[in-house]
């Protein structure tokens, strides 16, 4: 069963990731062609279902198996480091959301610099669990 459980907790958090790092690619692009509105409605369905259909399942389903993963590990202080770093990718999730329903709305105070420094947040938080899993430092 904990390989299984290992199966199910890579594939969705692989799938969790890859929104996470594409949902503010796309915040980039809507911003940057916010004049155009037929271009911004594509960005808005595509943003909408990333999250919706792809992303939240995926996190929903990588905290479910992580959880059920640490029955079989049992508990670490890594482990407790590596829940921290994935509840700051959780609130970053839900900012997220918060950004699309914004624009979603026509507030346009972000610009695509912001857009494209808060896109490094995951790779910054995937490294780090990364580096947690691998070598369980303590």
């Amino acid at each position: 069963m904990y390989e299984i459980l290992k199966i199910l907790h890579i594939i969705s958090f692989v799938s969790w990731f890859a929104g996470l790092f594409y949902l503010p690619r796309l915040f980039v692009y809507h911003i940057e062609n916010n004049t155009n509105k037929e271009i911004t409605s594509v960005f808005m369905k595509m943003e909408y279902k990333l999250l919706r259909i792809i992303m939240n399942p995926a996190m929903i389903l990588t905290w479910l198996f992580g959880l059920g993963l640490i029955h079989y590990v049992g508990f670490a202080w890594w482990l407790m480091l590596k829940i921290c770093f994935v509840i700051l990718l959780t609130i970053f999730h839900m900012y997220l959301a918060k950004i699309r329903k914004n624009l979603e709305n026509n507030y346009r105070d972000y610009t695509s610099k912001y857009l494209r420094i808060i896109n490094e947040v995951p790779t910054i938080l995937l490294v780090l669990i990364i580096i947690l899993v691998v070598l369980k430092p303590f």
